[in-house]
């Protein structure tokens, strides 16, 4: 069904993956499987190309985390929180756009005046809660925001790594499917 550098068409669609390195070999009764990129000629891979049980049990590789470098979670905290920050500013302009859309502020306007009916000096809700107003807040915040998670992760690093050499890591055990 296979030959050395290629894999027929019916294998493929049977579930099977080949990486386009190597050689086919058969593993069984009609079952071919495909060798791994870095593996040795002769050498076959954990799941057969043919659809048939695995002939090999999974490898599981248990890695430790040691340290964590602070300078590379600096920058990726302040690009997650600069993102995060973006998107808080514009998801408040779309909800304040989308509430007076409803009419929502000229509603309370109107129940606040009605409640108080003071001529001399009428309550309007936009003095307190104006579109300007309300975005210059949500950037404020966002500021704010990027300033102390950019920090907060830059500290959990440095701690992490003083808290790594004490007690050695965080270990995780990967598996190769």
């Amino acid at each position: 069904m296979s030959t050395a550098g290629q894999t027929s068409r019916s294998a493929l669609g049977q579930g099977g993956s080949t990486t386009g390195q190597g050689a086919a070999s058969t593993a069984g009764p009609g079952a071919t499987t495909a060798t791994r990129p870095g593996a040795q000629p002769g050498a076959t891979a954990s799941r057969p190309v043919g659809g048939g049980a695995p002939s090999v049990r999974q490898r599981r590789v248990k890695l430790t985390v040691s340290r964590v470098d602070p300078w590379s979670a600096m920058k990726m905290s302040f690009l997650i929180s600069v993102a995060l920050g973006i998107a808080g500013v514009v998801m408040v302009a779309v909800l304040w756009m989308i509430l007076s859309g409803m009419g929502v502020f000229s509603e309370i306007n109107r129940l606040v005046g009605t409640i108080f009916s003071d001529s001399q000096n009428p309550f309007d809700i936009m003095d307190f809660l104006g579109f300007g107003r309300v975005l210059s807040l949500s950037i404020v915040i966002g500021v704010i925001d990027v300033i102390l998670l950019t920090a907060l992760s830059t500290l959990g690093a440095f701690l992490y790594n003083v808290c790594s050499s004490l007690v050695g890591g965080i270990q995780l055990t990967l598996t190769d499917d």
